[in-house]
């Protein structure tokens, strides 16, 4: 199916694993909340776990590695039984620490991107997550200066992005985002008949995964890579 972009002004970006490296940093967390944890339990069934954990605590915490961390802490005190040393739970909490502490690694081609799409069109950040964190990563990646707003949300449900649409009036036929949730950044997106575009990253947290949708008539398009982006908008 062939989208019309030409209605496009306001581009909005999530930004975790679309603008900088994220996800990846989740997997060798647990990677090492694994090994910590390897006398009690299978690599396999911590994870299961964990994820179980965060799941359940996404009410409490949200997004975001403060609440990630707290779960691997509970998840641990769980599976030990109450038994596990304060030295570990000291090791799960540095684990956390490291992970906010991380260099912002800005995608292939994501500055140059930027620069040449502000020049026609406004550009916004639609992100969820932690808000200390989320600002913190904007302020290292030195993209700041190409974007006209930065909402850092709670969820990215189809309400939500309603409703922030309304309140920047931004009309959704004028409106594309990009990102790399089918189930975050481009379903909602479709459903409110606003453009949306899918850049998948090489890993995806199991909460964001959904089926695989059909190709036929698909209204959203899928790119490899942000700086096809460009050659997209410009069909």
């Amino acid at each position: 199916m062939k989208i019309n972009y030409k209605n496009v002004k306001v581009i909005g970006f999530d930004a975790d694993d679309t603008l900088w490296v994220n996800e990846t940093y989740f997997r060798d967390a647990e990677t090492e909340v694994a090994k910590l944890l390897s006398p009690y339990e299978t690599a396999n069934k911590i994870d299961q776990e964990l994820f179980k954990m965060e799941i359940k605590n996404l009410p409490l915490y949200g997004y975001g590695i403060k609440g990630f961390t707290l779960s691997m802490v509970e998840m641990a005190l769980e599976m030990s039984n109450y038994s596990i040393s304060n030295e570990t739970i000291s090791k799960i909490l540095n684990i956390g620490k490291d992970m906010l502490n991380k260099p912002v690694e800005l995608l292939e081609g994501v500055e140059d991107t930027l620069k040449s799409l502000s020049q026609n069109y406004k550009l916004i950040v639609l992100t969820k997550g932690d808000l200390l964190d989320q600002e913190r990563k904007l302020e290292k990646s030195g993209l700041m200066d190409y974007f006209h707003h930065i909402e850092i949300m709670s969820d990215k449900q189809e309400s939500n992005y309603s409703k922030l649409l309304n309140r920047l009036e931004i009309k959704p036929s004028e409106f594309l985002m990009v990102g790399n949730s089918l189930k975050s950044d481009v379903l909602p997106l479709v459903h409110l008949k606003a453009g949306a575009v899918h850049i998948p990253f090489h890993t995806t947290w199991l909460h964001e995964q959904v089926e695989n949708q059909s190709p036929k008539n698909q209204k959203y398009a899928t790119l490899d890579r942000l700086t096809d982006l460009k050659a997209l908008l410009n069909q």
